[in-house]
């Protein structure tokens, strides 16, 4: 491959020199930050030579070479951009530069609520089935002991996120506004103190005690804030504010003390006595609009949302979101925004699946099959970018699809307990009106399926022919389905007698469908087949005799060679390269000859969870050698 006329391509199909902010890249994608991508001619940087696809997130256009390749290619286009070298997270920096007021605090709402989601779909879950139980119980469905310790424990842990969500959105908010985030995590406590009336408890019991407040100017209600968000956030603001400045004029003998009590005490104040008062205002006032939309006659408020959430998505703004489910949870005891997304997304799985049936390009039927299965799931960017958008009509279609879902949400009064899960999945947050659920999905996806095979997608008959031979040049496999019952991954050779090679699965844990990986370069296949892994062990291990290609400098993927040829790339967790090595251990060297079995790398789960990254690892199959079918099977 030519790598400097391929990085020549890209950097004149992109705008050239002007339209260049700055460059990266990680393991498998080049990231470019763009002046204008109005600029940037997408199609035909698609079709350059080594190119397997292009998509704009998070205010970057990123181009997918896969590995091996996007380093050589990078290494090119740097010297013929002429910019220097620059990291992943410099990258985003740069990126978030670009961004207008309003996205950037979209993008804040999002760092501050993505570490926090896994703790907030648990406890979601576990109230939906705990919800589920008592109805059954209490109907005499089913017969089981309420009093046992099990039962006891898991009515005790279903609401516990919840409770103490302010603590939660307080550590996260501190560490996002650069503030010290156990300080953070003070303030939260000081919003939900034993001393203050439970904020739960006063639609029953009335406001219990008042407190005057400045010196008498006026009086605050001594009323906890469990259930809020808003004033949250911006109390947590006001503290990184303040402990900035007395960083820089506290003398640093009296510092480690003067600034941790006079922030905390500062904030604290200004916090019950100003701040949380009049956001919580603004917050009710806030969630009361949005529920007068959702609940206009005949559900048209809903549908007009529905139809409007797939914008969303492809604007980056629908992090705030969070922000409203968690609102509506504390006010209502459930979220009515959550069915309505729901209902967006699997209507984009819809959409993607008539494509993959219609679409007479083999390349775009094994990026659409699994991207569709990932949009029922509730990761909707394959589909979205990698194909609805692309032809224009199922995107239209989708929209339409899931506005008619969002519809009979609202006409059914369908809630969610919890947040953080949608499609197919999320009908464990529906477990009191599962039925309801059910048939939203059905007319979300059945609508946007219909509705797609009607408008039909206008397809290039020289570009197919372009693309799929593009596709066997560049990836050199003929793509099974990656979502086979036992999630293995088959690739073979449909026109010659084929040798099966039989791998070990390189990492303990779970193997998932490849379209179940929440990163849409993975799940929709474009680098190529192979396998997700949810690790039970911080370790990585040779899946047969070879020999060790690439060791990233980050040490969070390996490129292997096995015996017969056939290249992995083996990436722990997703977006880890952020981390810069930090909880991995490399234990070979690039070019070294390994053993089946054999330890390659160890990393540490519990610190790539501490920051927020999802541990589901990728193992991909980038390349095979003639007339071979791999097979991966789990690690005994």
């Amino acid at each position: 491959m030519d790598y400097r006329g391929t990085a020549q391509q890209i950097f004149e199909k992109t705008g050239g020199k002007d339209n260049l902010v700055s460059a990266a890249h990680c393991a498998t994608r080049l990231r470019l930050v763009i002046v204008d991508n109005d600029k940037c001619d997408n199609k035909a940087v698609e079709n350059i030579d080594g190119v397997k696809g292009v998509f704009f997130a998070s205010g970057q256009m990123q181009i997918i070479l896969g590995t091996g390749t996007v380093n050589k290619v990078y290494d090119e286009f740097i010297k013929i951009a002429g910019v220097s070298e620059m990291s992943k997270d410099d990258l985003k920096k740069e990126a978030a530069k670009k961004a207008n007021p309003f996205q950037r605090l979209i993008k804040t709402i999002g760092d501050i609520f993505v570490p926090i989601i896994p703790a907030i779909v648990a406890s979601g879950f576990l109230m939906g089935i705990m919800e589920a139980l008592n109805f059954m119980v209490n109907n005499g469905f089913l017969q089981i002991g309420t009093e046992g310790s099990i039962y006891q424990f898991a009515v005790l842990f279903s609401n516990v996120a919840y409770v103490f969500l302010p603590i939660l959105i307080a550590f996260s908010a501190a560490k996002v506004f650069g503030a010290n985030p156990f300080l953070g995590a003070v303030i939260g406590m000081i919003m939900i103190h034993p001393n203050l009336q439970n904020a739960w408890t006063v639609a029953t019991e009335g406001v219990q005690k008042t407190q005057e407040v400045f010196f008498g100017l006026w009086k605050v209600d001594m009323v906890g804030y469990q259930g809020h968000v808003i004033p949250v956030i911006i109390a947590v603001f006001v503290l990184s504010v303040i402990e900035k400045k007395l960083h820089k004029i506290v003398p640093p003998m009296f510092d480690l003390f003067v600034t941790p009590l006079v922030s905390v005490f500062i904030t604290g104040y200004l916090t019950l006595a100003a701040i949380g008062p009049v956001f919580v205002f603004v917050e009710n006032g806030l969630l009361g609009g949005i529920q007068k939309l959702l609940t206009l006659p005949f559900g048209i408020g809903s549908f007009i949302m529905g139809g409007l959430y797939a914008l969303t998505v492809v604007s980056g703004i629908h992090h705030m979101y969070t922000v409203i489910d968690m609102g509506q949870l504390s006010m209502y005891g459930m979220t009515y925004w959550l069915p309505l997304a729901s209902a967006a997304n699997v209507a984009q799985g819809g959409a993607a699946l008539a494509v993959a049936v219609k679409s007479k390009s083999q390349k775009m039927k094994s990026v659409a099959l699994p991207s569709a299965l990932s949009a029922c799931m509730g990761i909707t960017e394959p589909a979205i970018f990698g194909v609805n958008l692309r032809y224009g009509k199922p995107f239209i279609a989708a929209s339409i699809g899931g506005a008619c879902g969002a519809l009979y949400a609202s006409i059914a009064g369908l809630g969610a307990t919890g947040t953080g899960v949608t499609g197919i999945f999320g009908i464990l947050l529906h477990l009191h009106n599962p039925l309801h659920y059910i048939i939203t999905m059905a007319i979300a996806f059945g609508s946007a399926f219909v509705l797609t095979g009607v408008l039909g997608i206008e397809e290039d008959t020289d570009e197919i022919i372009q693309t799929d031979k593009k596709a066997a040049e560049t990836v050199g496999l003929n793509k099974n389905d990656s979502n086979n019952p036992d999630s293995r991954c088959d690739v073979e050779s449909e026109n010659e007698a084929v040798e099966t090679r039989e791998y070990i699965c390189p990492i303990p844990g779970a193997v998932i469908a490849l379209s179940e990986i929440p990163d849409e370069t993975f799940a929709s296949g474009v680098l190529g087949d192979g396998i997700g892994v949810k690790p039970s062990e911080g370790k990585v291990y040779a899946p047969c005799d070879g020999t060790v290609s690439t060791v990233f400098d980050t040490k969070h993927a390996v490129g292997f060679t096995a015996e017969d040829g056939t290249e992995l790339l083996i990436h722990v967790g997703i977006d880890t390269v952020t981390l810069k090595g930090g909880p991995f251990n490399a234990h070979v060297e690039s070019g070294q000859k390994v053993k089946k079995g054999e330890l390659l790398v160890g990393f540490d789960m519990n610190e790539i969870a501490a920051a927020g990254l999802s541990t589901v690892s990728a193992v991909i199959v980038t390349d095979s050698a003639e007339n071979k079918k791999i097979e991966f099977t789990p690690r005994a």
